[in-house]
């Protein structure tokens, strides 16, 4: 088996499919990119078992066809210090030998049999397919992966749960101490069904979907998902179990609203919480008619910190505490210029939304949970 391929485009498609490939393989052969020459088209897989990911490249100059299985580490090491070039692979088929001729010179690594590399899962009859626009599943993960839980007692809460029904696409994530709810009512579905992402594939879809231009193929049955892109396809073994009822925990009657510039109370936190106790990370919220204040202290080394600023705030005078990390992780997810908060009362969840949306067909909610204020 022989083909040409340019170094800087192998290296390209190797370098986004090689984040698959686990430190820790239970199997040796899974060290490797599965080589696929047929039809003048070079197909590429990397797999963790869990998580699929193959490309494609087509080639002008090829002979022959078969499997091959070439380690991985060797391989992007050596592509990462040639210039822009055409290379030649020289397979031999029986011994598995690889040789790869550059202008200049011949590198020869050793490969395995293809026949060794885990079959990719097919997708059963009556699975789920819908086509779903690039930007809406990176929007999707985008405002959603960082709330994830990673817990093992609990596996559901450590993907995205995505919905689909009749009227929107809906993305959630939540790790019981917050949670993010994405809708999009750009994209329906016929049937009304849902899985669960796991955190591993979410995060390789948010560096791959950038550079997509064209809608994503989707298609799931009880236990793979398949994301078929324009010259990428992953396939993902699904989180098992059923994601809790999370509509049920965001509060429905929220009187008291403030309004306030989203970076300026980022930054606000930003200082302030240098000065909360570490092990809480408790940060105090003291909300009147046009005022915020903001304050943390740590007993333990006699410091503390107030800052006050300029708000629009409708409701009862009220104070509430949160924890400071994961209100700064929301605010910084939230795109728009101002902030609304939500709050019922100060031991319920808060509600943070966006004052205006991104695009006209979302709606973003973000909801954390109180921490006890010790008056």
């Amino acid at each position: 088996m022989k083909f040409v391929v340019s170094s800087t485009e192998l290296l390209r498609h190797l370098n986004a499919i090689s984040r698959v490939i686990s430190s820790k393989n239970t199997l040796p052969i899974l060290d490797n990119f599965l080589f696929d020459l047929e039809d003048n088209k070079l197909t590429i897989t990397a797999s963790d078992l869990e998580t699929t990911l193959i490309t494609y490249i087509e080639l002008e100059n090829t002979d022959g066809e078969g499997k091959i299985a070439i380690p991985a580490k060797i391989l992007i090491d050596t592509l990462k210090e040639f210039p822009e070039q055409p290379l030649t692979f020289n397979v031999n088929m029986e011994s598995f030998a690889i040789d790869i001729f550059s202008e200049n010179g011949k590198f020869s690594i050793v490969g395995a049999s293809g026949a060794d590399f885990p079959e990719i899962p097919e997708i059963t009859e009556g699975a789920t397919t819908i086509n779903v626009g690039h930007d809406v599943l990176l929007s999707g993960i985008n405002k959603t992966l960082f709330a994830t839980a990673d817990d093992e007692l609990r596996p559901v809460m450590n993907g995205v749960f995505i919905e689909l029904g009749n009227e929107d696409m809906t993305f959630v994530a939540s790790d019981a101490h917050k949670l993010v709810r994405y809708k999009r009512t750009d994209v329906q579905s016929e049937t009304e069904s849902s899985f669960i992402l796991p955190k591993k594939p979410a995060g390789l879809l948010k560096n791959l979907l950038p550079k997509e231009e064209f809608d994503v193929k989707l298609e799931f049955d009880n236990k793979n998902a398949f994301f078929t892109m324009t010259n990428f396809k992953l396939v993902c073994r699904l989180v098992e179990g059923n994601y809790p009822a999370y509509n049920a925990v965001i509060p429905k009657n929220n009187p008291n609203r403030l309004t306030i510039d989203r970076m300026e109370f980022y930054n606000t936190l930003k200082r302030v919480s240098v000065f909360s106790n570490q092990a809480s990370n408790l940060i105090k919220l003291k909300l009147s008619a046009n005022q915020l204040v903001v304050s943390a202290q740590d007993i333990d080394f006699s410091i503390s910190a107030v800052e006050r600023l300029n708000c629009n705030y409708e409701g009862t005078e009220m104070e509430i505490g949160f924890k400071s990390a994961f209100l700064l992780e929301i605010l910084s997810n939230l795109s728009s210029t101002e902030a609304l908060v939500e709050l019922s009362d100060p031991t319920r969840a808060g509600l943070l939304l966006p004052s205006e949306k991104e695009f006209e067909d979302e709606d973003v909610l973000m909801l954390l949970m109180p921490m006890m204020i010790n008056v």
